[in-house]
């Protein structure tokens, strides 16, 4: 009978893949929770809870959800997870109050795209974004996850950006099909043109309260 490799978190097996993600609880319940990837492990760096995100603008770092908001996702995630390790009959995971607990590869892209579409969102868009995550298969969050990533996704560079700023509408406000990808390719390109525009008519403006001060 072969021995099964031991998994650690929810579903992370370092002897198959160090490709992980990182959920960095504080220890102050008014802290922040932090999610990074990383593409491969540091010796015991979860297991001691050493942190290894020390700075925003860490290129590993892909969402920062305040507390309120990760208290408010994390049972259903966590049902999600279990759920579908019980199907692969590998143990299950659980949330600590503090420290850093690890990821997955997969479960951790689907974990990221809830939190991006709520990072934020107003609190009582919360349920709607949990609902619609979980109308969505697997690899549907795998690609939108993907495709978000590819251009938004860093913490704080990509937020309110493009395909960030899509997630958050479709998951929260208006939902649309990951499976249809020219919907999302339109969906983004539409708030692009609406980002732009708001940022001409912003520069209108300020060149026409400075014009009511220059010198004739």
């Amino acid at each position: 009978m072969k021995a099964k490799t031991k998994a650690y978190g929810f579903g992370f097996n370092p002897s198959v893949s160090e490709h992980h993600f990182e959920v960095s609880i504080s220890s102050s319940k008014a802290g922040s929770v932090l999610i990074s990837e990383h593409m491969s492990l540091q010796n015991g760096q979860w297991n001691n809870n050493n942190k290894v995100i020390k700075s925003d603008d860490d290129k590993r770092l892909r969402v920062i959800l305040s507390r309120e908001k990760w208290n408010a996702i994390a049972d259903a995630v966590k049902d999600e997870f279990n759920r579908r390790l019980r199907q692969t009959e590998h143990k299950h995971g659980a949330w600590k109050v503090k420290g850093i607990i690890p990821v997955s590869r997969l479960f951790g892209k689907e974990l990221v795209l809830l939190a991006w579409a709520i990072e934020e969102a107003d609190s009582s868009a919360v349920p709607a974004a949990i609902m619609n995550w979980r109308g969505l298969t697997p690899e549907e969050r795998w690609w939108l996850f993907t495709m978000t990533n590819a251009a938004t996704g860093q913490a704080v560079r990509g937020k309110s950006k493009g395909w960030r700023k899509a997630v958050r509408y479709s998951l929260t406000e208006n939902p649309i099909s990951a499976a249809e990808p020219e919907q999302w390719m339109g969906l983004v390109e539409k708030i692009d043109k609406v980002d732009v525009d708001t940022e001409k008519k912003k520069k209108s403006v300020q060149q026409g309260v400075l014009a009511q001060f220059s010198t004739k």
